[in-house]
């Protein structure tokens, strides 16, 4: 076994566990250690890239008890793209929490990394019940970074995050003990080999079970109707926090690509592909109201909250295609949306540290004392978000216009995305004509800090970066795709494969 698989867990887990013990160590050892950890991911989420990258699926299993026994990790094209963008935006996240955001409350650093064992645990791990504890994990951490800083629109907001969190929590035991009834295990290779040899009286409940873990990872993820809680609580965070909080609606749609590519794909008989015909409206209804929602608001923060449920629409519609096209359009855009989604929240607290009591109200307001700078920095963001080039943003949306066959399903996509596309090129307009062109009076805010300004353009030189590597990026994701669709190397883990 190569022991590279379960790196992406010790760190964040012992730095976590070292920052609590030693919690009474000063402000800059933790911010070191906390900087250190997590830049760390970066390398070894490369490294298991690189060996992902050969086609081969490994697994690592805890404790060497073979699947489907015991606990397993396991590295695929998929998960280690996850975990790469994972540990990218994390890093810039926590270099700007370091410039005083992780001051406004106790344990921040040690939280923040218990969100990453949380996040890089539910990509890693190959069975269900593992992914419930892992979501469990990053959950509990983001209620508590959801608070930090006090105050009661953090409270009110989190309440809600919490509640309905929980109860997507208790659904989806539900969900996973029908399964574990039914079929006797929660290996998710194991679970995908037993549904094909069913008894089709026991069809009905597998069914159950599978749309009650689509009902979770729709929550996870903000797919309409259950996006309700995350344009309140994404405003309300701290910066650092919201900016990470851009990679959580993508663990809940990263679940519902595994179990149902795997658990109830091609191999699963009557139940194969038994979400697509749903995953489809849903997509498109998300988009659309994501995008009246951007029109709608008077807060620059909720405004970008509702440019994430935007973007969960949008990754929607590739998974929903079910082909191998859509699915790498959705990855290549996944990364942007990511990437882009953590600048702009950055990028707004910058811009409320200009604009004193006004803050992110997109009301007129004093000048700010670095408008060229932000405003470049808003209009790279925006563009990339829109959709127009030359930005990564228009190229995942041309690889998923590209990845509908001609028909109905074409013309619904295409209109929703270019109409959705213009929706935010306005939202944003209007947005930045009321924060850089209209000043109320002559600048009086402080000058923004240099490295939160440098976390902020590394984030956003993603979308450039995405643009220049698109060809070997594009290759990636296809081939991703085609790993994803393919089963028997996934059921060779049961049958006797590597481990």
């Amino acid at each position: 076994m190569n022991h590279a698989l379960i790196l992406p867990l010790l760190v964040p887990l012992f730095v976590g566990a070292l920052l609590l013990l030693c919690h009474r160590m000063g402000k800059p050892a933790k911010r070191i250690l906390s900087l250190a950890a997590t830049w760390a991911l970066v390398p070894i989420a490369i490294w298991l890239l690189l060996l992902a990258d050969d086609g081969q699926l490994r697994v690592y299993a805890l404790g060497n008890w073979q699947p489907p026994f015991g606990i397993i990790l396991m590295l695929d094209r998929l998960n280690a793209l996850m975990l790469l963008v994972t540990a990218v935006l994390a890093g810039f996240a926590v270099l700007y929490a370091s410039r005083g955001d992780d001051e406004r409350g106790p344990n921040f650093h040690a939280l923040f990394q218990f969100q990453l064992l949380g996040i890089n645990g539910a990509f890693l791990t190959g069975d269900l019940f593992n992914l419930f504890v892992f979501f469990e994990i990053l959950l509990i951490s983001s209620y508590a970074l959801l608070l930090h800083g006090h105050g009661p629109q953090r409270v009110r907001s989190g309440m809600h995050y919490v509640v309905l969190n929980l109860l997507g929590s208790a659904l989806f035991l539900i969900g996973v003990s029908m399964l574990y009834g039914l079929l006797g295990t929660l290996n998710m290779a194991d679970l995908a080999l037993r549904v094909s040899l069913a008894d089709p009286a026991e069809a009905p409940l597998l069914a159950a079970a599978g749309y009650i873990l689509l009902v979770v990872f729709a929550l996870k993820g903000a797919v309409l109707p259950l996006y309700f809680w995350l344009p309140r609580a994404y405003a309300s965070a701290t910066a650092p926090v919201a900016a990470l909080f851009a990679i959580m609606t993508k663990v809940g749609l990263y679940a519902i690509v595994r179990v149902f590519t795997l658990v109830f794909g091609s191999e699963a008989g009557t139940l194969s592909n038994m979400v697509e015909d749903w995953l489809w409206p849903l997509a498109l209804l998300t988009l659309g109201v994501a995008v009246v929602g951007a029109l709608a608001a008077r807060n620059l923060q909720v405004m970008l909250a509702y440019l994430v449920v935007a973007s969960v629409g949008t990754l929607l519609a590739g998974i929903a295609l079910g082909n191998a096209q859509g699915l790498a359009a959705a990855l290549y855009y996944l990364i942007h949306s990511t990437l882009i989604a953590g600048a702009l929240f950055l990028l707004a607290d910058l811009i409320a540290r200009q604009r004193g009591e006004y803050g992110t109200d997109l009301v007129t307001a004093p000048a700010l004392r670095q408008p060229l700078l932000l405003g470049a920095m808003f209009f790279v963001g925006a563009i990339s978000v829109a959709g127009l080039p030359p930005f990564s943003g228009f190229l995942g949306k041309l690889m998923l216009l590209r990845a509908v066959a001609p028909g109905p399903e074409a013309v619904a996509l295409w209109a929703v995305v270019l109409v959705g596309g213009l929706g935010m090129l306005i939202a944003l307009s209007r947005s930045g004509s009321l924060v850089f062109w209209r000043p109320s009076e002559a600048a009086s805010g402080l000058t923004a800090d240099p490295v939160r300004v440098l976390a902020t353009l590394g984030l956003l030189l993603g979308s450039l970066v995405l643009v220049v590597a698109a060809q070997p990026l594009q290759g990636y994701v296809q081939a991703t795709a085609a790993q994803l669709l393919d089963l028997a190397p996934y059921l060779d883990i049961i049958r006797g494969g590597e481990a």
